[in-house]
């Protein structure tokens, strides 16, 4: 059936049944639906109604709930805002410390840059990131070694204000004069930036108006060439790491400011291009772009942009906003710009004194050559002094104050400790009233000395003479050196050491302070001075002696200036500031420097050689203390002192050796001490008393307590030479002037050997005495007077001590005949008494003189007197027609050469002008011409 239901076509009552049957099954699901719908309503309601119910109490959870998790994450919140707050602001302090960052509220007019301002600048302040003033983070932009700014907005006023505030953070921030700045501003002529304007005479700041932007970039891209061809090298990739590596800046920074025209004018093409080429290469050189309204394009740009309301937003903190600082009060501006260009124009601060010395002490050897820094060049590198062949011999000027004797210093103390007292050996003279060089010699406050030293000389202004001593034993030494390079067949000093290891040669450097004084005299001295300088000039390079000549101003020597041959000796030449003449006469180097710096030339002061050098200050003597108790304690053993001159000071009675034994041999005499040689051994100068004609000494001049320093000194001599008792002293004390020295000669002879005491009562006795032993052939030197004179009678005050004999005869060791010497304090105080006859046919006291002057040291006596004028002692000697035969040797003191023309061998007498302290010592045995010495201060 289902068959043939299916096979039966469908009419139409099957289809409206099946359509009802659809109709009835969807009526079904209708009503079943809607039941459900009904039953799940009245549910629906019926939940509603129970949240309706329970409503107002979740409500009051859920804000409960809301409120205890705003307030917990408002106190994390804080928590850690107040973290993050202290760490920006110790980033930020640490990234911009000191003025770069600090507020304007602790600025003040004429403050002067960071103490610790220096080669690596940080970020600088424009404002902060916060209104809250408990949460203030300082809103920090790049600039020097690191970016350029560009600055844009509608606020042209702010924006200028703002780069003001920069430009300054910046200039007192580093080194004064670290920072040079031009304005190019069309618009208002420099005005924008004119709280600047005080920059201008210290050359930090130029100001250029229209036309001037091209020209600009031309030089700061030149300056950029100039910097990579010639500083960095290609071995530096920036100034910055130059810097940070030699520890020194050799450029400046520059920091070129590009205010945008008003009227809108467009960069041409070329200004453009070089505009890219510097913002694109300046950073490394140190060159640095500030614009307002000309675009700058590259990735070391950041970026302002300023706003009315005073906030901008930087490249560098993105989009939070910068709440700018005001910009600086005008008298702030002002008295701080002026400040550091005062400080500028003074000039750097010097270089380190420490920076001149080596790590360790006397590792180098000057074999070759002396090599030591004196101070820093141009381009943050020390410079070297070189003494050797070449340049040989060294030139230093500079007027009173300049830094010469601190230049000194310098060079002294880089040679001193990069050689070993075995490499160098120092001569220093000082010309000058002073005693710049005494500190490098044993003193009362410090012990030590400086052992390359071997000499130094201060003070001697008056006594020319010691710099002819010092050139004449600088002569010796060539001489001597000279003569064991032919042996060894050496042509230079290195060739001399290599043959002869052993041997000592060190190099030798004599530094003359003042030196024109030595040659500022037309006289001998200067003619001799002239010629020992020309020879060791010409042929000391070769020896290793080195000349160093130091003077304020050479222009007036001709003497020096005069001998080309000698002066280009000298090739290296030393200018401090406003020096003249010492690099050459068109060379005007030296009046363009400031304090503190030196024109180095090593070339005859040729203008293209010159080299600046900043100096470092070694004048503190605390630093030279420490430096020379270090180099004194390494000294090596049996180092010598050095001998210290000093023209302000009399030279001490030297310690006698003892006595020798037996008695000195008759034929060879003891050996009178009258002074102090100018010399640079400081040997004394002496009189020796044998049996020879002549063999007294005169001493001549009115200064009685430099004449008796003469005899004191004499005296104590001779009496420290025989032993005990073999010898006899007469003291003849004729004038009160002289009462104290003869009493305490008296004294001190007494205690070793006789020793008689004499007044004018009783000379012309003992004179009569003295010719009776020497008339008569073989008579002893101690025979008796005769009865009933003075000498016997108690006019004198015989020493009853050895070699005292009962008849009056006194003998040395073996029966010898006794050595007798008389001081006669002040003779001519008693030539009336001398003068007169005592009897009809009697000669009189000067006769007696005259006998015992001529025949007594041929029979061991030996007159040493003191007369106050030449004419005294001619009167005394016989008037205006008697000869000084007798008179062997002299001192004189204040007496013209010409008043000594009878006592000398050369015609018109020696070339003296008498000075205090001073004396003219002349032994015709010994000496061809006279010689200056000092007497001794002999302690009583």
């Amino acid at each position: 059936m289902a068959e043939q239901d299916a096979a039966t076509p469908p009419t139409s009552r099957g289809i409206v049944a099946a359509v009802r049957r659809e109709l009835a099954a969807a009526r079904h699901a209708a009503r079943s639906m809607q039941a459900a719908t009904a039953a799940a309503r009245v549910a629906a309601v019926t939940q509603l109604d129970a949240v309706r119910r329970s409503a107002p109490k979740r409500r009051a959870e859920l804000d409960a709930a809301r409120d205890a998790a705003l307030a917990d994450a408002r106190a994390r919140w804080e928590r850690e805002g107040a973290k993050l707050t202290a760490a920006l602001s110790g980033l930020a302090e640490a990234a911009a410390p000191g003025t770069a960052g600090s507020p304007w509220a602790q600025w003040r007019p004429g403050m002067k840059p960071d103490q610790q301002a220096g080669l690596a600048p940080g970020l600088l302040r424009i404002g902060t990131l916060s209104h809250a003033a408990e949460r203030t983070v300082p809103a920090l932009v790049p600039l020097l070694d690191t970016a350029h700014l560009a600055v844009s907005g509608d606020a042209t006023g702010t924006a200028d204000g703002l780069i003001g505030a920069v430009l300054l953070r910046a200039l007192a921030s580093v080194p004064p004069g670290a920072v040079r700045i031009s304005v190019y501003d069309p618009g208002q002529l420099g005005g924008a930036l004119a709280g600047l304007a005080p920059l201008s005479p210290a050359g930090l700041i130029s100001f250029l108006g229209p036309g001037g932007l091209a020209p600009l970039l031309d030089d700061l891209a030149e300056q950029i060439r100039r910097i990579n061809e010639n500083v960095l090298g290609g071995v530096y990739l920036s100034v910055a790491e130059l810097a940070a590596e030699t520890g020194r800046r050799p450029e400046p920074w520059r920091v070129a400011v590009l205010l945008a025209d008003p009227n809108g004018a467009e960069l041409t093409r070329a200004e453009r291009a070089q505009l890219d080429r510097v913002a694109r290469t300046g950073v490394a050189a140190g060159v640095h772009l500030i614009s307002r309204g000309i675009e700058l394009t590259g990735d070391g740009v950041e970026t302002i942009t300023v706003r009315s309301d005073g906030t901008a937003r930087t490249s560098l903190t993105g989009e939070l906003p910068v709440r700018l600082d005001p910009a600086p009060a005008q008298p702030l501006l002002t008295g701080v710009c002026r400040a550091l260009a005062e400080q500028a124009t003074a000039g750097p601060p010097p270089v380190p004194f420490a920076a001149l010395l080596p790590d360790e002490i006397w590792q180098q050897s000057s074999a070759d050559a002396l090599r030591a820094p004196i101070g820093e060049g141009t381009d943050g590198r020390l410079v070297e002094l070189v003494l050797g062949d070449d340049p040989p011999h060294a030139l230093i000027g500079g007027p009173s104050g300049s830094g010469k004797t601190n230049l000194l210093y310098c060079w002294l103390a880089a040679l001193a400790t990069r050689y070993s007292p075995g490499e160098l050996s120092l001569y220093l003279l000082d010309f000058k009233e002073g005693v710049s060089f005494a500190r490098f010699a044993p003193g009362t406050r410090d012990p030590s000395w400086l052992p390359h030293v071997r000499l130094v000389g201060v003070n001697v202004n008056s006594d020319r003479e010691f710099g002819l001593a010092l050139l004449r034993h600088l002569a010796e030494e060539l001489k001597r050196r000279a003569a064991a390079a032919k042996q060894h067949e050496a042509a230079k000093l290195a060739e001399l050491r290599a043959e002869d290891p052993a041997g000592n040669w060190p190099r030798i450097v004599a530094v003359i302070d003042e030196f024109q004084v030595l040659l500022g005299a037309r006289d001998a001295v200067t003619t001799e001075a002239v010629d020992l300088l020309e020879d060791l000039a010409r042929r000391g390079r070769s020896q290793g002696i080195h000349l160093v000549l130091a003077s304020q101003d050479v222009s007036g020597i001709e003497a020096l200036w005069g001998r080309s041959g000698l002066v280009a000796q000298f090739t290296l030449r030393i200018a401090l500031p406003k020096a003249r003449r010492i690099l050459s006469d068109v060379n005007l180097a030296a009046e363009l420097i400031p304090r503190c710096h030196a024109v180095v030339n090593a070339d005859s002061g040729v203008p293209a050689a010159n080299t600046i050098v900043r100096l470092p200050d070694a004048g503190d003597r605390a630093t030279w203390v420490g430096l020379q108790e270090q180099l004194w304690s390494a000294r090596p053993e049996g180092g010598e002192p050095p001998r210290l001159f000093d023209g302000d000071a009399r030279p001490l009675f030297p310690l006698l050796p003892p006595p020798p034994a037996p008695e000195l041999p008759a034929s060879v005499g003891a050996v009178a001490l009258l002074g102090e040689t100018i010399d640079v051994t400081g040997r004394p100068a002496t009189l020796r008393l044998n049996r020879a004609p002549g063999r007294n000494l005169a001493v001549l001049g009115t200064r009685a307590d430099e004449a008796c320093a003469v005899l004191l000194a004499a005296g104590h001599a001779l009496g420290s030479q025989h032993a005990p008792g073999t010898a006899r002293f007469s003291v003849l004390c004729l004038d009160s002037d002289a009462a104290t020295a003869a009493k305490s000669l008296h004294a001190a002879l007494s205690a070793r050997h006789r020793c008689d005491w004499h007044t004018a009562e009783t000379v012309t006795a003992l004179l009569a005495d003295l010719a009776a032993e020497c008339a008569e052939p073989g008579s002893p030197a101690g025979a008796a007077a005769p009865q009933g004179s003075p000498a016997t009678a108690g006019g004198s005050v015989p020493h009853s001590g050895a070699g005292a004999q009962g008849d009056g005869r006194v003998q040395g060791a073996g029966g010898r005949d006794q050595v007798h010497y008389v001081f006669g304090f002040a003779m001519d105080a008693v030539a009336g008494r001398l003068a007169a006859k005592p009897g009809p046919g009697l000669p009189s006291g000067h006769e007696h003189l005259r006998t015992v002057l001529a025949r007594g040291p041929e029979r061991r006596t030996h007159l040493l007197c003191w007369w106050r004028t030449v004419a005294r002692l001619r009167d005394d000697l016989g008037g205006p027609g008697a000869r000084f035969d007798a008179i062997g040797a002299w001192v004189a003191l204040d007496v013209h050469g010409p008043e000594l023309a009878a006592l000398y061998p050369q015609p018109g007498g020696p070339a003296w002008h008498p000075r205090t302290g001073r004396a003219l010592h002349f032994d015709r045995a010994v000496q061809h011409k006279a010689q200056i010495i000092i007497p001794y201060e002999v302690a009583p």
